[in-house]
């Protein structure tokens, strides 16, 4: 099975990477936005609070998102070819939980990390805000996940690298140039 954990600040194209490894990997991609907005939707008294902290651009706490990862991991599918994990970890703690919840599952995982400058993040981001009304896609907010983005989440990155399962990947090229990259790594990685 081949799991791939997408890292990268807000606005790096993990989406947009995802979209291409489902078509062209048959991953199922497990978006924690995509979760987290779905919950906010249902109306629910977690999904207000969920609202809340990402509209001012702070993280779900961790026991919440390890909960509903769990959730989704015991429910998973069993011929599933692998997973692309879309925003999750975003803490230490977090990774702790993922690599303990794979290990019950028999399964690992590898980290891609999408590398954008900081410049390019705000423009694509106001840019999305523009086209999809995202609340959180507005400069202040932005500057705010991204100042949490270094200071809690970068450093799941580097849990990765000491495990020997982190590849960095050059985010500032087009769509294209990033998924051959993407694509090479995973190529060496199923050898």
């Amino acid at each position: 099975m081949l799991n791939v954990i997408l890292c990268g600040a807000p606005g790096s194209g993990k989406g947009t990477q995802s979209d291409l490894l489902v078509k062209n990997y048959g991953l199922k991609h497990l978006s924690t936005g995509d979760l987290l907005r779905s919950e906010i939707k249902s109306g629910s008294s977690l999904g207000k609070q969920i609202e809340s902290l990402i509209a001012e651009g702070n993280l779900v706490p961790d026991h919440t998102m390890i909960h509903l990862i769990e959730h989704f991991l015991d429910n998973l599918e069993k011929d599933c070819p692998g997973i692309i994990f879309d925003g999750y970890p975003r803490t230490v703690d977090q990774a702790e939980a993922l690599t303990l919840m794979l290990t019950r599952h028999k399964m690992s995982a590898v980290m891609l990390d999408l590398y954008v400058e900081e410049d390019e993040v705000i423009k694509r981001l106001l840019e999305r805000g523009k086209v999809s009304g995202r609340a959180d896609d507005n400069y202040e907010t932005i500057k705010q996940r991204l100042k949490i983005f270094h200071e809690v989440t970068k450093p799941v990155c580097y849990y990765y690298l000491t495990r020997h399962n982190y590849f960095a990947i050059n985010g500032n090229n087009s769509v294209e140039n990033t998924y051959a990259q993407i694509d090479t790594i995973l190529q060496l990685v199923q050898k």
